[in-house]
């Protein structure tokens, strides 16, 4: 046709797709297109497909209205386009492959989307909490010199099933302390774990407030303090026992006091001349008793604003088992669970923080780290989630665990098992099962220069190499790594906790190489994994108690990122 014609050109391309000689049931396939292109106009293709299948000599069509016409950009090669549909819908199996992968690309889309969009919904700015509660900031100290072979900070808790007579507190007048005092404590974590096996903070409390040292206890509900009440058995402890007045004893018709003796016999009775007693038995089978206080908690926020908080804890007088140890550093325990006795939820309820706890323990031999209440430190972004059981522990359900590739069993027939993250416990705590599937797969390090050596005695398997031991780091690569798989049976799709060698081993005074997990059997409930300090340090470990699920990261632990810019605010409160 001539360039100077006016009319406009039209032009077709018709591609006709023959069935497979093996399967001509299939029957043809007859795709047109068209396109029109006036001289004026640069190309634009109007596509206008036509099908027609002919199946065993029975013929179909379908008819396109116009207004059906889509418009694009035409193809620079029409047998381009040929190829492509030939590649995709020329055989049966490719068929089925094609929406085999687009299944599971939806499959994957849902399994992840929610989880993705609630961790984007975490990430905030700073200046977003600016009218919101605050955070408390705590460090963590060590324990020096308190060592031996079993668990001295295995602290899951129970309140005990007992009746016990009234000790009533008694105090003179001189006892009386004056009113309140200012008081700033933004604080640290220190501790290690092996040989003293205990990370420590301190709260600031009565007026004027004083000092105490307290063991961090995600494992247990009730902070309590040694206290001269006066003392049947108490430990020397880090300080001065607290003395209470007569004023600050909680009452047993308080609701409060509910909350601690619901599960005891003596039911909760009496009247507002009756104190409210508590009895504590832990899961090393140590023990405190006392009674509940109500005084002044002085704290500093992280932002420079002091609070004070009229919050209840316990005054122990009698206290029993391995606690006379580990409070001849400490003077009592820090209760951090989901309990609503424990100090978190007393914030929480006041207003003053979200109900968020988290902790990191520093993974470098020297121990230390910090925790905080609060939710301003949270790393929302690259944290990895699990949800968590309805019960005051922080527990998560569990669906599989290895060491390096070999799968470790639970106890029974189960193929689901139960987790605790305890920061009250030094070691870490298999069921019976789990536990001899991993000494069995340990027995490999027999033949890579480690002996057995049962003359030590730090803990229950030890061994001994044939080259000099100064640290993990020495024999690590003779160890592998333990996986603890939560969320999803597909790998794919689950969330995982990865327990290094330094996570399970120590080295004792005898330089030999320990391994420090421990047979769970009468721990708990015998059937659930306690993650104790051991296999938490390294981590950014977050408890939220507002959205039920927790949370990890790697993390150096050394100064949280926001306090870094103003580290006068942590060491000042270390003063």
């Amino acid at each position: 046709m001539d360039s100077d014609d006016q009319s406009p050109q039209i032009k077709g391309v018709v591609i006709i797709s023959l069935p497979p000689p093996d399967n001509p049931s299939l029957g043809k396939t007859i795709t047109a297109f068209t396109y029109t292109e006036p001289q004026s106009q640069s190309p634009s293709l109007q596509s206008q497909p036509q099908h027609q299948n002919f199946h065993n000599n029975s013929q179909s069509s379908s008819d396109h209205d116009n207004n059906n016409e889509f418009h694009s950009n035409p193809s620079s090669s029409p047998e381009l386009q040929f190829s492509f549909r030939k590649l995709f819908f020329g055989t049966p199996t490719k068929i089925f492959t094609f929406f085999s992968v687009l299944l599971f690309a939806l499959f994957l889309y849902g399994s992840f989307s929610s989880n993705t969009l609630q961790e984007l919904s975490g990430l905030r700015n700073n200046d977003d909490h600016d009218d919101g509660p605050n955070s408390f900031l705590f460090p963590l100290f060590p324990k020096i010199g308190v060592h031996g072979q079993k668990d001295l900070r295995l602290k899951v808790r129970n309140f005990v099933d007992t009746q016990k007579e009234n000790f009533v507190v008694t105090q003179r007048k001189a006892d009386v302390f004056p009113k309140v005092a200012d008081s700033s404590s933004v604080f640290p974590i220190s501790g290690n774990i092996f040989p003293d096996g205990l990370y420590y903070t301190y709260l600031q409390v009565g007026n004027p407030p004083k000092r105490y040292f307290l063991d961090v206890d995600t494992g247990s509900d009730l902070t309590w303090i040694q206290c001269d009440a006066p003392c049947r058995s108490c430990a020397k402890g880090a300080h001065v026992p607290y003395k209470p007045v007569r004023s600050n004893i909680v009452p047993s018709v308080d609701s409060i006091c509910f909350e601690v003796q619901k599960n005891q016999r003596n039911e909760y009775q009496g009247s507002l001349q009756q104190q409210c007693d508590y009895e504590i038995q832990y899961a090393d089978h140590s023990s405190s008793l006392g009674v509940l206080i109500r005084d002044d908690v002085h704290l500093l926020t992280t932002n420079g604003s002091k609070a004070k908080l009229n919050f209840v804890f316990g005054c122990g007088y009698d206290q029993d088992g391995s606690l006379l140890n580990t409070l001849a550093k400490t003077d009592g325990i820090m209760g951090l669970s989901r309990a609503k006795v424990s100090l978190p939820f007393q914030l929480a309820s006041k207003g003053l923080i979200k109900n968020v706890v988290g902790h990191c323990l520093s993974k470098d031999g020297v121990g230390g780290g910090y925790m905080f209440l609060g939710d301003d430190f949270v790393p929302y972004w690259g944290m990895t989630w699990a949800p968590m059981a309805n019960t005051d522990l922080y527990q998560a359900e569990i669906l599989g665990m290895n060491y390096g590739y070999r799968p470790l069993s639970f106890d029974g027939n189960s193929k689901v098992g139960k987790v605790i993250f305890d920061s009250g416990s030094s070691y870490t705590y298999f069921p019976k099962v789990a536990y001899l599937d991993l000494v069995a797969s340990l027995e490999e390090v027999s033949g890579l220069g480690l002996v057995q050596d049962e003359s030590d005695t730090t803990l229950p398997i030890c061994w001994q190499a044939n080259f000099p031991i100064r640290s993990v780091k020495d024999v690590k690569n003779v160890f592998d790594t333990l996986s603890l798989r939560f969320g999803s049976k597909w790998w794919i799709l689950s969330t995982v906790f990865q327990i290094p060698p330094e996570g399970y081993l120590i080295i004792s005074k005898k330089g030999n190489v320990c391994l420090a997990i421990l047979d769970g059997s009468n721990v708990h409930d015998g059937s659930t994994i306690i993650i104790g300090d051991i296999s938490l340090r390294g981590y950014m470990l977050v408890y939220d108690n507002v959205n039920k699920k927790i949370g990890w990261e790697r993390a150096e632990c050394g100064m949280p990122r926001r306090i870094r810019k103003n580290q006068n605010l942590l060491t000042d409160s270390m003063l």
